[in-house]
């Protein structure tokens, strides 16, 4: 179950950002083999000046579009299958929203099982699917 905050500046419309949570949520159904059902998603729209990063760091030019994907999930995925994802997500978000590739940042770590509680007060085991 990936946990994913998507974090951007404010000023977008409410139906971009659906389309945004649509897209990643998509992507990680056809990329990451997350379940179709299994969909959380936190949006976090920030003023300007509570959104810092360097515009140049590792890529062309970020623009004010930039946006943070921060994915945290409980399974592992092998090398192929999180470029397949990185690649996937950007082509859509650039074709469906007209932004640049550089404006788009993911970052994805991996947990263990019994990291997540998903209600009742007991740890995750994969035994319990």
């Amino acid at each position: 179950m990936p946990f994913t905050r998507i974090i951007l500046r404010q000023g977008r419309r409410d139906d971009e950002l659906g389309r945004i949570s649509d897209i990643l949520h998509h992507t990680l159904v056809d990329e990451f083999a997350v379940p179709p059902a299994d969909r959380f998603q936190i949006i976090e729209t920030l003023a300007p000046s509570h959104l810092i990063y360097d515009p140049h760091y590792l890529t062309g030019r970020r623009s004010a579009d930039y946006m943070l994907f921060y994915i945290t999930a409980g399974k592992p995925r092998d090398h192929r299958q999180k470029q397949n994802f990185y690649r996937v997500l950007t082509n859509r978000l650039v074709t469906a929203l007209g932004i640049s590739p550089d404006d788009i940042m993911v970052v994805i770590q991996f947990t263990s099982p019994e990291d997540w509680c998903f209600g009742n007060g007991t740890a995750f085991t994969p035994e319990a699917l």
